[in-house]
């Protein structure tokens, strides 16, 4: 039992040493913060989905927010089907600055999330599939579809305890923790589930390699 005990404290001062070296590692450092092209410069056009319309950040989001930038922007097709896509990036979370989930911040504005799970996508360019947030909300008679991922030098990540573990060896490797949160959704016609989950799906496949040249890689 005392040598149990006494590994046990081993283990624990180690972490403690580790985790105060690499903190001192981090604040002696000054931290690589990548610097981008404005997002309302990102293309208007992504396949044969346009842009329909832009829509400013209120003021009280995105003094909560604290992005250092963001887009919100709706997307059409030529056959009636639309998608908003939301973008905000991050150049540092080393000040507690992070994107807020999706699944905390839609609620509160009156969406109820009835389903939610992750789902691989294939997306072109990509040599393997990616992760993401694939939901469904409702707000009285509206539904649509969220489909909602981080995105940090290429790399997309749907869960968001994952996000913070490559945040933190980011910060390690590679001194910086810049990121994105990317957010698409489509409103239902009707009930159909099917039309709008493929909608959603396709203009993801769509956005992948336009992201990815906008974004820091």
């Amino acid at each position: 039992m005392n040598n149990l005990k006494s590994k046990s404290l081993i283990v624990i001062v180690v972490l403690l040493l580790v985790q105060t070296a690499v903190y001192h590692l981090l604040v002696n450092r000054t931290e690589f913060k990548p610097v981008i092209a404005p997002l309302t410069t990102f293309t208007k056009t992504i396949a044969d989905w346009n842009t329909v319309m832009e829509i400013p950040m209120e003021k009280e989001t995105e003094d909560v927010l604290k992005a250092d930038d963001t887009l919100t922007r709706i997307y059409a097709k030529p056959n009636g089907e639309n998608a908003s896509l939301f973008i905000a990036f991050f150049k540092s979370q080393r000040s507690g600055v992070a994107p807020h989930s999706p699944k905390n911040c839609l609620p509160g504005n009156g969406w109820v999330v009835f389903r939610d799970n992750k789902q691989m996508l294939d997306v072109p360019g990509r040599a393997t599939p990616i992760e993401v947030n694939h939901y469904t909300i409702q707000k009285g008679d509206e539904k649509s579809v969220v489909i909602y991922w981080y995105q940090s030098r290429d790399r997309v990540v749907a869960s968001e305890f994952k996000a913070k573990y490559y945040v933190v060896l980011d910060a390690i490797k590679f001194n910086r923790t810049d990121t994105a949160l990317v957010r698409v959704m489509v409103p239902y016609k009707g009930n159909d589930d099917e039309k709008a989950t493929k909608a959603a799906e396709d203009f993801v496949r769509q956005l992948a390699a336009p992201l990815s040249k906008s974004l820091p890689s």
